[in-house]
């Protein structure tokens, strides 16, 4: 049997369950791609009393796991909620066509978090993503979905690709609005959420004085209501 087991947004963010659950677990392994982690993986082993295997987005999206699941209790350990990325849903679905038993285990996630600036969530449209950009591939599309929220006037949260540094991360956001022709205003950035949560809404050029800790996102807001308002000017 598979488990896939959401971790939360710190080392003690799995769940009661989730621990019940990994002391039946043969193997537990850890999908080590999507987040880059706020810390140390030794805490965790500690906590939870077992040696995690790490493993890559190619042995994930391999049948590796469904095939190991067929013949005993293992898990998949995910940062966040285990189902924020498609590649888990592709991993179910291939339990489903393989007769394979699986159970997810729920956890917090970032979109949870992100609550805590003040952002009503009802009020975000769809969920981009910021790739790194390479010296011949500046993928900027990411600003499509940005434009498409702004034009309901939703928030949009965008996340960023492991291994992007803020400043890095800042750049693209500049160069890609321009090339959009889409005016940026004041931006909200949230670092470390659930771990040592900070928020920070400023504008761009305020923004690039700020040293900003992994993992980090973007939040380009919409039509504020006058109680987000207020609760963002106390993070400038």
């Amino acid at each position: 049997m598979l488990h896939i087991i959401g971790l939360g947004l710190n080392e003690k963010g799995i769940s009661i369950e989730g621990k019940e659950t990994l002391k039946k677990c043969k193997k537990v392994y850890l999908e080590n791609y999507t987040v880059e982690f706020p810390y140390k993986l030794e805490k965790l082993e500690k906590i939870i009393n077992k040696k995690i295997i790490s493993l890559d987005r190619t042995q994930v999206e391999s049948e590796k796991l469904v095939i190991e699941a067929k013949e005993k209790n293992i898990c998949l350990l995910v940062y966040g909620c285990p189902l924020f990325a498609t590649t888990h849903i592709s991993l179910i679905e291939d339990c489903k066509k393989n007769k394979v038993k699986y159970k997810i285990i729920y956890a917090s996630s970032v979109f949870d978090a992100i609550a805590e600036s003040g952002l009503q969530l009802y009020k975000f449209g769809k969920i981009a993503s910021m790739p790194t950009w390479e010296k011949n591939f500046t993928p900027d599309s990411f600003l499509d979905f940005v434009k498409e929220n702004k034009s309901i006037n939703a928030h949009s949260l965008i996340l960023i690709d492991i291994g992007l540094s803020f400043k890095d991360a800042l750049n693209q956001l500049i160069k890609g609005s321009k090339n959009k022709k889409f005016k940026l205003n004041n931006v909200l950035v949230c670092s470390q959420l659930g771990f040592k949560s900070k928020f920070y809404y400023n504008s761009i050029n305020k923004l690039k004085k700020k040293k900003i800790k992994t993992p980090f996102c973007f939040v380009i807001p919409g039509k504020l209501h006058f109680l987000e308002e207020e609760v963002l000017e106390k993070f400038t």
